[in-house]
């Protein structure tokens, strides 16, 4: 039982107590549980067995420690067993639906007696839903939209979560002898913000072996399909993983075919055919008259050098320029990588919603070997997370210069603020108080339903002041959760070009804002991207390496990175110093 599984099943105990309307304090005591298991670095599992105190970690009581105990011991919980038992686990995904919260899930429920998105969908088509009281026409449409949302929520794993099930996999298989290489391919190999599906690629000459190892991973409901090469299984949430055995040789070709995307294979297909070969996931085959002879397969190198191609990143397969850039002069790009950035610059925290004080985030990215950070905690606008007034934010200014002063390691903290756009468009703090950060990215947290014209000039309006030098997260969208809202985005890519002013790739998994299409237009058109964590705790420090995979799939370079820079060189960026958008 790992941290993660438990803090689901955390989670999935509130969700349903929620859905039945108990009381909000029994709620929280068990999402704060989960909040704090998840930053841990320690495994519950282990504390469990070595009969360590779990209620001495702050967030944990009496109650969620002996739940914990359960799960370790039994890998069941009964609180949550007998509530299944009473609630069918579906209606979980009808409170994915965003405007559907819990109590109007209930309420859809009991009245209608629906416990599946499908059937949602039918009310609400037959409009039976907007009937109901409490209810209206525009919160029907609204649920109507917002199914889909749920729907691609509950078929598709975020990548970090299919990340979680590599890393128990290959755990799993790293006892196995007769596993040889193995390799994950698919969408997950490419870095999709989300996976349908996991795709294993293993070299072996004894497959029996290698399908009865995977029939035993934890979790599994058994095999779907067994042959004798392939396998697949299904794990919660009928999320499916597919085995794929196949010998020394082919493995390279293999794992190109299955890592895909389709666009990416037709047209490596087609050139292969030009050149009178054949390509497929046995390998690469001059092909002459009836006789077909095997040229390459064993790596993925030999596979694209077969085809005078070099080899090309995984992220870029999507079948748009990476041909283009493998056949020209300057060939692939060399793709942005997690220890070129050098600063973060987006962070919260316990001035704001964060959950560390400046000094331990200081501490946190020094470990991380960055050179500089920014703290940016929230301005007065959003209460809800404690945003800080002019007041307060100096005070927070002032002492971090003191501690600019005594570093003696050349570590370096920005005085910034993520200051919010008001819904009137102007900035929620003067710009007086702006005019002393050494940081000010801007972003939209309320007002979110406006229409795409006010959205637009609502931050256009932001780029255009000269005290703000970033948009945070742009299109404000929540992977799985929240479409992105109605804004004009070449307008707003034309407008920080032409005002020289960075756009976030917002590095939380959540978010992934901007997107890959994002990234690679904001490079075509010379617009440097920063990618910041907007870390609240010191583990999401670490989300750096989800914001990179969405850069990389965007083709973009340190070249493209604003803080990929040293500290002297970014100040330059920021002065509007260096020769051209682009830096040195």
């Amino acid at each position: 039982m790992t941290n993660d599984q438990i803090v689901d099943k955390l989670n999935q105990l509130a969700d349903l107590l929620e859905f039945k309307g108990t009381n909000p304090f029994r709620l929280r005591a068990y999402r704060t549980a989960a909040k704090a298991i998840t930053e841990m670095t320690e495994s519950v599992k282990s504390l469990v067995e070595e009969e360590f105190d779990l209620t001495t970690i702050a967030g944990i009581g009496k109650a969620v420690a002996e739940k914990c105990e359960q799960l370790v011991k039994t890998g069941s919980m009964r609180q949550l067993d007998e509530l299944l038992k009473e609630i069918p686990v579906t209606v979980l995904d009808l409170m994915r639906v965003p405007s559907l919260g819990p109590k109007k899930a209930a309420v859809i429920f009991s009245k209608l007696g629906i416990a599946t998105l499908e059937n949602l969908k039918i009310a609400c088509e037959a409009g039976k839903v907007h009937e109901l009281p409490g209810f209206g026409m525009k919160t029907e449409q609204a649920i109507l939209a917002g199914i889909a949302i749920a729907d691609a929520a509950n078929r598709r794993l975020s990548w970090p979560d299919a990340d979680k099930i590599v890393f128990r996999l290959r755990e799993h298989f790293s006892t196995c002898r007769s596993v040889q290489r193995i390799e994950f391919a698919g969408s997950y190999r490419r870095g999709k913000e989300t996976v349908g599906d996991l795709d294993i690629v293993v070299d072996s000459e004894t497959g029996e072996a290698v399908m009865n190892r995977l029939a035993e991973f934890p979790g599994s409901s058994g095999a779907i399909v067994r042959g004798p090469t392939k396998m697949s299984i299904r794990l919660e949430r009928d999320f499916q993983v597919d085995l794929r055995v196949v010998p020394a040789e082919s493995f390279g070709a293999a794992l190109q075919y299955f890592t895909g995307s389709k666009e990416h294979n037709v047209i490596l297909r087609t050139m292969a055919k030009q050149r009178n070969r054949k390509i497929n996931e046995w390998g690469v085959f001059e092909v002459h008259g009836e006789q077909e002879i095997f040229v390459a397969g064993h790596d993925e190198e030999d596979v694209y050098h077969a085809l005078d191609l070099p080899w090309i990143p995984p992220e870029l397969r999507e079948g748009r320029e990476e041909f283009n850039w493998a056949q020209s002069e300057s060939g692939i790009p060399k793709l942005i990588e997690t220890n070129d950035i050098r600063g973060d610059l987006h962070m919260h925290t316990t001035e704001s919603d964060g959950t560390a004080s400046i000094m331990e985030m200081a501490k946190a990215a020094r470990q991380n070997g960055l050179e500089y950070i920014a703290i940016t905690d929230h301005s007065k606008r959003v209460a809800m997370a404690n945003g800080l007034d002019a007041k307060r934010l100096r005070k927070q200014w002032r002492h971090i210069d003191d501690m600019n002063a005594a570093a003696k390691d050349g570590f370096t903290i920005l005085k910034g603020v993520e200051c919010d756009i008001l819904e009137d468009g102007l900035l929620d703090l003067p710009d007086d108080v702006l005019a002393e950060a050494d940081w000010v990215t801007a972003s939209i947290h309320y007002g979110q339903q406006q229409n795409r014209s006010q959205i637009t000039q609502r931050i256009i309006g932001a780029i255009e002041n000269p005290h703000v030098h970033s948009i945070s997260h742009p299109t404000g969208r929540l992977i799985n959760r929240r479409k992105p809202y109605e804004v004009d985005m070449q307008a707003v890519f034309e407008a920080a070009r032409d005002h020289r002013k960075f756009l976030e790739l917002n590095a939380s998994p959540k978010r992934l804002d901007l997107h890959d299409l994002h990234c690679a237009q904001a490079k075509s058109m010379g617009i440097l991207l920063v990618i910041n964590t907007d870390a609240h705790h010191l583990g999401s420090l670490e989300d750096m390496r989800f914001g990179i995979m969405q850069a990389r799939r965007g083709g973009l370079t340190a070249v493209d990175v604003a803080n990929s820079r040293t500290l002297p060189e970014f100040r330059k960026l920021l002065a509007n110093e260096s020769d051209g958008l682009r830096g040195n």
